[in-house]
């Protein structure tokens, strides 16, 4: 049973004028899969993940994460399947600098109300540790660099272990050493941990090492 399947995504915009944006996208994510989204500026790689991560609910099509049907749920529904079984990574990583490490791990966790805040730091300091960032802990983010940065935002995507981490250009603003610390850390959870990973790239290193490569073009899968 695969973790995320599209079926005939469509999606269009009605003004200024009329424009199909994506067209019939139908693909399966597996369990564990690590999955690479490319395509030209514009083919509609970032409109397709804002769908897939519940955050656009205006489509055509269905979708389904972990045979659940989320097409067609109610807002409120949507932000509880998104905050509890997906996780997400960006090309900014969007920590707030007056917090702590440690208390930006947190946050997803404490929204999702389901621990005590002793369980939940617990749980921020194992996947602190997972990301070798434990020692940084009581630090305020804005005095990390920008791949510990990163590595932090890997570690809020993980409080909750989602189902699925989606990421838009996790690489986008590291240099080509943290590129590949963020590309193995997430090599090692699709293996280890059995996540599945969907990721929109530019950075075709990056993209030839995931398990396969969705190529889009014209808001189409093209291979």
């Amino acid at each position: 049973m695969p973790i995320l399947e599209a079926k005939s995504i469509s999606k269009s915009f009605h003004v200024p004028v009329e424009m199909e944006i994506l067209k019939d996208i139908s693909f399966q994510l597996e369990k564990g899969e690590f999955v690479s989204i490319m395509g030209k500026s514009g083919c509609g790689k970032s409109t397709l993940l804002y769908i897939l991560s519940t955050m656009d609910s205006e489509y055509s099509g269905e979708l389904l994460i972990n045979d659940q049907l989320i097409t067609g749920q109610k807002p409120l529904v949507l932000s509880q399947i998104r905050n509890e079984k997906i996780g997400f990574v960006f090309q900014f990583h969007y920590l707030l600098s007056e917090f702590s490490v440690l208390e930006n791990v947190m946050l997803p966790a404490k929204k999702l109300g389901k621990k005590s805040r002793e369980e939940i730091k617990h749980d921020a300091i194992t996947k602190l540790k997972l990301l070798d960032m434990e020692d940084q802990a009581t630090k305020l983010t804005y005095r990390l660099s920008g791949g510990q940065k990163q590595r932090v935002a890997i570690a809020r995507a993980l409080i909750n272990n989602p189902l699925i981490i989606m990421g838009d250009e996790p690489t986008g603003n590291l240099d080509s050493k943290n590129a590949e610390t963020v590309f193995n850390i997430f090599k090692e959870l699709s293996e280890k941990e059995k996540l599945s990973l969907l990721v929109v790239t530019h950075d075709e290193d990056f993209a030839k090492k995931t398990n396969r490569i969705i190529q889009m073009e014209d808001g189409k899968i093209i291979s």
